[in-house]
């Protein structure tokens, strides 16, 4: 049981620690590719890359800035999928056409992002079996990280799942300091229960609940977790 709850808690660190950035999986050789079918541009906060329905015929590379990934279910559920920063590469691909995105892309920090045409980056991959190969090894990556956060939201409970939501970020901007590991990254609670489709009242009431326990602390704005064993014991 105890080599089971490690390996869960080591996979948390190993895939939100990494955060997807592209240049982690191509060679320099091979991101100079990608980088010669890219046309930059600078996008102001506030506005999207693409929406939900809108034919998926470009990617988006992100130098810098911010940009949330969002859905909205049929039922009217709101869900933020992820927050993208420098080095994401942001779209979907595949072979069937025509394809659509299911997300939409908001930035919600001044950004400078690289358009790329998806005919163009297909040509890459046709042309340069090297490139192929890395591409598609972090394509398999990204699928991963999407499964792991599914089953978060499928297979926890709300508890489970809010608990794996603040290790998920403790990772990607957590800095240790003396009364834990403080998040750098502000959120709403409203933002928090986004990423796990529930209410905002109900991570309220976790949230405060944890608090009297001892597990967390709200400094500033900013959540401190203190029992990082106890969220992992949650989830």
């Amino acid at each position: 049981m105890a080599m089971v709850f490690q390996e869960q808690q080591n996979l948390h660190v190993y895939i939100d620690t990494f955060k997807g950035d592209i240049r982690s999986f191509l060679s320099e050789e091979n991101f100079e590719k990608l980088t010669s079918i890219m046309r930059t541009k600078q996008v102001k906060a506030g506005n999207h890359l693409f929406w939900e329905g809108e034919k998926a015929e470009k990617m988006y590379f992100i130098h810098s800035g911010q940009v949330k990934l969002r859905t909205t279910t049929e039922t009217g559920k709101e869900f933020l999928l992820s927050i993208q920063e420098e080095g994401s590469l942001l779209g979907e691909f595949a072979n069937e056409q025509p394809l659509y995105f299911t997300y939409r892309a908001e930035v919600t920090e001044d950004a400078e992002v690289s358009v790329i045409s998806v005919n163009e980056l297909k040509k890459l991959l046709y042309q340069f079996g090297s490139f192929a190969v890395e591409f598609m090894s972090w394509l398999g990556w990204m699928n991963r990280v999407t499964q792991s956060k599914l089953y978060d939201v499928l297979f926890y409970d709300k508890s489970g799942a809010l608990a794996s939501t603040l290790l998920r970020l403790s990772n990607r901007y957590g800095v240790k300091c003396s009364d834990g590991i403080i998040l750098t990254i502000e959120l709403t609670n409203k933002e928090i229960a986004d990423f796990i489709g529930s209410t905002r009242e109900s991570v309220n009431r976790l949230l405060s609940a944890w608090r009297k326990e001892g597990i967390i602390e709200v400094i500033n704005k900013q959540i401190v977790i203190r029992q990082v064993d106890e969220l992992f014991a949650m989830c």
